[in-house]
């Protein structure tokens, strides 16, 4: 293994706080034998750009595992990263096409982002069964072990607003380069030391120009707009409608849903039309944009462009009035404003007209 570093406890440039089990650090050494030679290539203009050089490459403590990947805190280039690695199953060769698929369709997603609110991707490495993505490490976790910690109902409004502007950032980058998540959750939102939220995860990501009918989408109910749980043909909306819900978890620090199972959650978004519950003291200023947000009908659903210019005048008005969110009053419907000069105008000529 002399390509390929995997220590039992990550070096001293990383605070790690705990060792590998015996039993992780099997599974470690198990997988690596894959991963001794450099990244095999994903097939495209930029295969020596983003395949990893596993010499230097160091791998300490797990701090996340899924039912087919695991996540390592580690060392690449002198740098704090995020390893994960997936597994290819042996004993289902349909999964194991789909998880490869995964694979090569996040790494090319994330090669071209870059954005302050996107999780930085730095290389990869594709040596089946086993599959590794690098990108940047982030000390806060996740957005989900945040609001755990934090506890329902207790993150101050504005820094409600600076997470969700952080989010809506991301989200509008992220559609400006034609690309939709898909899968926008806290769990898959994360947290630098300095509460910066990136959106990350981008296994289920698509482009605009990919996108169909959702029929056998695996995404994740709670959080799942109608339209996709209907397995139909699907827009950028239902980012727009999953950030709706991820604003509510800021506002509640709970899960959606939380009294239900998935399915059930997905009945009642699809076929009562119902909504986790918004709190008494919620602040009209979020509460009117959340039920924009996760309309049922998605042209109705405001796009991130403007989602962005919304939150960022919020946190103007609250530099300026620190009661600005209570006391917020929806403004009339831009089109009734648009039309009032015109009605004056014919109003005064109609008046002036007369004998």
């Amino acid at each position: 293994m002399k390509n390929l570093y995997w220590f039992k406890e990550i070096s001293n440039n990383v605070r790690s706080g705990r060792r590998l089990s015996l039993g992780e650090y099997k599974r470690a050494v198990s997988w690596s034998k894959y991963l001794i030679s450099s990244g095999a290539a994903i097939k495209g203009e930029a295969e020596e750009e983003w395949s990893a050089d596993l010499s230097q490459l160091f791998i300490g403590s797990k701090f996340a595992s899924g039912r087919h990947s695991r996540i390592y805190r580690g060392i690449y280039k002198h740098m704090d990263v995020a390893i994960k690695l997936v597994s290819q199953p042996e004993e289902d060769e349909d999964l194991a096409v789909s998880l490869e698929q995964q694979f090569t369709s996040e790494v090319n997603l994330l090669f071209r982002l870059r954005h302050p609110n996107i999780i930085t991707f730095v290389a990869a490495c594709k040596k089946p069964p086993v599959f590794c993505i690098i990108t940047e490490y982030l000390g806060g976790g996740s957005l989900r072990k945040y609001l755990i910690q934090e506890g329902p109902h207790s993150v101050p409004h504005n820094v409600v607003l600076k997470l969700a502007l952080d989010i809506a950032r991301g989200m509008q980058y992220l559609h400006s380069q034609g690309i939709l998540h898909r899968d926008l959750k806290s769990e898959n939102l994360l947290l630098g030391e300095d509460l910066c939220a990136k959106v990350a995860d981008f296994g289920i990501s698509c482009l605009e120009s990919q996108t169909g009918s959702a029929k056998g989408f695996t995404g994740t109910y709670r959080w799942m707009a109608p339209e996709m749980i209907r397995e139909k043909r699907h827009t950028k909306k239902v980012d727009v409608y999953s950030f709706a819900i991820v604003l509510w978890e800021l506002l509640t620090g709970l899960t959606p849903f939380d009294n239900m199972t998935p399915e059930q959650a997905a009945y009642a978004a699809t076929h009562k039309n119902e909504r986790p519950p918004l709190p008494c003291e919620c602040p009209r200023a979020f509460s009117h944009l959340i039920n924009r947000c996760w309309s049922s009908n998605p042209d109705k659903r405001p796009h991130f462009d403007e989602i962005v210019a919304i939150l960022e005048s919020y946190s103007e008005a609250l530099e300026e009035d620190p009661q600005f969110l209570t006391t917020y009053k929806p403004r009339p419907n831009n089109l009734i404003l648009r039309c009032l000069p015109k009605c004056n105008t014919t109003a005064n000529l109609s008046a002036s007209t007369k004998p």
